[in-house]
């Protein structure tokens, strides 16, 4: 795993600036219905800002590389989701697709009704078929949890099963379905995780207040779709 990717403590980041607070930021529009000049507006922000990445959904990935290209904002989407339900193989294919349009980082969700199966192998093996494509392409891949219909042992065991396999972050949310990121579920994934994978907190952070209570629980990237709303609470104007 590379150095950056280990996770950054709050000590190191000054939270009241918007130029550190913006490297943390995943910024997202995945919701239905989301239209070029959307995507184009959320691009434009990143650069400006200077976010960790853009997430959007599939359709719109070969769009966002071609307006972030020689950009340090990184190229982010989506693979099984919001369900996790999809086959292994699809998964697979998915992650394939979306590196070749030029994502460099890829989210994708547990398989859900695998883990509370108690199905250890498929869990493991499910991730580590989309880390091996991911990370042939030098992608990044961050596993989503869904925590909010899992209980304790359910997110200790995905957060073992997807360092195992290979997942270079794990993450609360997708945001869709259901309760979003709480201080305690990341609390619980950075103390599993420990300095081996880093921590995504996603859905329902909406303010710069926010955004610094789940850094200080233990995250060190933050998905939202509210990042220019953050960066203006911080004193950063576009």
């Amino acid at each position: 795993m590379s150095s950056t990717l280990i996770a950054t403590t709050p000590d190191k980041i000054n939270l009241s600036e918007w130029a550190e607070v913006a490297h943390l930021i995943d910024h997202s529009r995945i919701q239905p219905g989301v239209t070029p000049p959307q995507i184009i507006s959320l691009c434009e922000e990143a650069l400006h800002f200077g976010f960790a990445s853009v997430f959007v959904n599939p359709t719109h990935v070969a769009m966002v590389a071609s307006l972030l290209r020689s950009s340090a904002v990184k190229v982010g989407s989506t693979v099984g989701f919001p369900l996790g339900a999809n086959l292994t193989s699809t998964k697979r294919a998915e992650a394939a697709d979306l590196v070749l349009l030029g994502a460099q980082e890829l989210d994708m969700v547990i398989n859900l009704a695998a883990l509370k199966a108690k199905d250890r192998v498929l869990v493991e093996n499910d991730i580590r078929a989309v880390a091996e494509v991911a990370h042939g392409a030098g992608a990044t891949l961050k596993v989503i949890l869904e925590t909010c219909l899992l209980t304790v042992d359910e997110k200790i065991l995905a957060c073992e099963l997807a360092v195992v396999a290979g997942a270079d972050f794990v993450k609360t949310s997708t945001g869709l379905n259901g309760a979003g990121a709480t201080v305690d579920d990341v609390a619980l994934m950075r103390g599993v995780v420990g300095s081996r994978a880093g921590v995504k907190a996603s859905g329902g952070i909406r303010t710069a207040e926010g955004l610094a209570t789940m850094v200080k629980a233990g995250a060190n990237r933050i998905g939202t779709s509210s990042g220019l709303q953050i960066m203006q609470e911080l004193g950063a104007s576009f």
